[in-house]
């Protein structure tokens, strides 16, 4: 095919446009990084936070580290043993994700246009993006 009836490809191989997808992309980044910049962090780990209930009756998360002494022990006692393995590994999972259930979301204090602003750049930047891989 000659060079002239070659047609030139932008985003994503079609004739969308590399404006279009380079605008879109900077938009959705930039309102995800306002997003998650808005987005505050708190925990309320400790050791005597129950951190799984069965009934009424709390786990905290010192017990959780008991079943570990004692699957260390085993362990160093005799390597093999499959139940200090079991111990000690289940617990460290236990206490992982007690620590991951632990952390609390919340999303800081903002105005309505601060909102807006997020919004906008995020859904608007997505579709701006999208469109770029469209042919026109």
């Amino acid at each position: 095919m000659p060079e002239s009836r070659r047609k030139s490809r932008g985003a994503g191989g079609t004739s969308g446009g590399i404006g279009r997808f380079l605008m879109g992309l900077t938009m959705m980044v930039s309102g995800g990084y306002l997003f998650l910049n808005a987005i505050r962090i708190n925990h309320s780990f400790s050791m005597g936070y129950a951190i799984y209930r069965f009934g009424g009756f709390g786990i905290t998360t010192g017990m959780v580290l008991i079943p570990f002494i004692f699957g260390v022990g085993l362990v160093f006692y005799d390597s093999k043993n499959l139940l200090g393995w079991g111990l000690g590994i289940g617990s460290l999972i236990m206490l992982f994700f007690g620590i991951i259930s632990s952390i609390q979301f919340r999303l800081a204090p903002m105005s309505a246009f601060d909102l807006l602003t997020i919004i906008v750049l995020t859904v608007g930047g997505a579709g701006l993006f999208l469109s770029s891989l469209k042919s026109y």
